[in-house]
This record gives C-alpha cells, structure tokens and sequence, in this order.
C-alpha cells in the first residue's frame, strides 16, 4: 500500500504541462455525446462528485468560483429546526492553468482551515486508437488550521496545523448517463490529538453519477476507511446528492454524515451515523468565469 501512495508523490514531482480552455458550466450540460475528438467528456459535471474531488479539471484561463455550505445534523430536531439554524460554509477560488492541470484555494470555517491544491489529468480515457479505458487524475492538498489553541505554546508549533492528501482518481464514463470513479487516498496529520491516533489514514474512495435528464442527475459517494485506529473510533463518510445545472451554474444539493468540506475533516473525522440522525444537509454552488475572450462555448470539460 506504501507504495502505491509513493507513485503519488511521485507523479506530481514529474508533471508535465498543456494547454487549451472552455467558456461555461451551461456547456457540460449540452456534452451528451460521450466523446470529442475521440475523448470522452464530462465524466463529471463539475470538479466535485459531492464531498470529494472528481477527475476533472477546470479548463484552461477559467476560474471557477464554489461556495460550499453545510447545515447542522437533522438530529437537532424542532428546536434546531433539523439543522438550519447551525452552519459551516466553504469559499473556494480555482484557476485552471491548462486544460489538464488547475490549482485551488480555499477557506472553511471548520477550525478556521485554509486549504491549497494542484490537480493534473495524467490520462483521459479516449475511444479509437491508443484508447484509453479510463480518465486518471492526480490531486494533492495541504491543509493549515488557525483555530487559537489554548495552550500558547502549541499555537506557536506551526507545522503541528498541517495537514497533507494525496489521491489517484481513477473514473470511467460507461455511457451518456452513467458515470464511475475510484480514488485511493492518504491522509497524513502531521499532530493528532492521541497516540492512539493515526498520523497517517489510508482510505478507498468511490463516486458515482447518474444522469437523469439533461440538466439534472443523481450522485453518490463513499469512503472506506482501511482497519485501524481512525476506522475503529470514527464513521466512513457517505453521501448522496442531487445536481441541477441552470443559467451557467452547477447547483449540488446533498445529504452527508461529514460536516467538513475538505479531505482533512470528512475522510478521517466523520462521526456522524445515518442511523441515529447524524446527516448534514447542504450544497455546493460552482460559478465559471472565462479570461479567454477567444474561447467557443462548444469547448466540453
């Protein structure tokens, strides 16, 4: 397994770089023919399946704008009216350098946590010659949390509020409706609050997409959690959701048992069970903006 996640690291030292763009979030609705210029598009419609990131990448001089947001647990009850009077929100700023490498930055109010990545498409599956079965991408982030301690001198321990993913997303497009992805990840934390805590959290990811009309389609996802400490003491995140794609917009409404929006929270600290009410409803909202004047809105994701 080390090794595997040695290949990782590996593969973002050795990047390489292309070009090229696209104009609206509106036009992944329109990319029905499941390839162009024998590569499959739209595998995903946006650069999230619902927690977690998907393969694609925004496309080059195009800036994608995300506002994440989650309620409280339903398990609130009236009182709370199910959740709606808690919330956790996520504002997101990502560039796509090219059409196969973008980068990211984020803040979320959870622990006051800013967030960075670099995410490059290493292959994209194509139809005819040279066919590729499969669209890889690899993404890694690093994580800093600013939440103030109370012990002085642990705010002063600034490598201690770090924290690292590493993921291969490995998804396949079957047909124009359905879509399926895997996405092995590490985690490390470089502090953790016990010794009985991991530093290091292995987990298997899996998404999937179901188009149900041209606008709209149906989304689950799940993170396995491999034996060990963190698999023992918390809850493999799950979570549904429901996309709706209007006016150049890409609306995400979803039900989760993770409150965090990033790697670092939902993969190795989800504690909340479907079973007794513990599940977040919230959404994504993603905005695409074009520096290209040039770009045609025929160009697909």
């Amino acid at each position: 397994m080390k090794r595997i996640y040695q290949f990782i690291l590996a593969s973002f030292l050795l990047l390489p770089f292309s070009a090229a763009a696209q104009d609206d979030l509106l036009a992944l609705a329109d990319a029905d023919s499941a390839v162009t210029s024998d590569f499959t598009t739209a595998t995903f419609k946006t650069t999230r399946i619902i927690n977690g990131h998907s393969v694609q990448t925004i496309p080059g001089k195009e800036l994608l704008f995300m506002i994440s947001h989650r309620f409280g647990t339903l398990d609130g009850g009236a009182y709370n009216f199910f959740g709606l009077d808690a919330a956790t929100i996520r504002l997101a700023l990502e560039y796509g350098l090219t059409d196969r490498f973008s980068v990211g930055v984020g803040r979320s109010s959870l622990e006051k946590t800013y967030d960075g990545y670099l995410k490059y498409k290493l292959l994209r599956q194509k139809e005819g010659t040279w066919a590729a079965p499969v669209t890889v991408t690899g993404f890694a982030s690093t994580a800093i949390t600013t939440l103030r301690y109370d012990n002085a001198e642990k705010n002063e321990d600034f490598s201690s509020r770090l924290a690292y993913t590493y993921q291969l997303l490995i998804a396949r497009k079957f047909n124009d409706r359905f879509s399926l992805q895997l996405s092995p990840t590490l985690v490390h934390r470089n502090l953790v609050t016990t010794t009985r805590d991991e530093n290091n959290v292995y987990a298997i990811g899996a998404g999937s997409r179901y188009k149900l009309t041209k606008r709209t389609s149906f989304n689950a996802e799940y993170f396995y959690l491999l034996p060990g400490a963190t698999a023992d003491d918390y809850i493999n995140s799950f979570s549904l959701g429901f996309d709706i794609e209007t006016g150049g917009h890409v609306f995400q409404l979803h039900l989760t048992n993770a409150q965090g929006m990033i790697e670092k929270f939902f993969i190795p600290q989800t504690a909340g069970k479907w079973g007794d009410g513990g599940i977040y409803f919230g959404f994504n909202i993603s905005r695409v903006f074009s520096f290209d004047k040039d770009k045609k809105v025929e160009k697909k994701w």
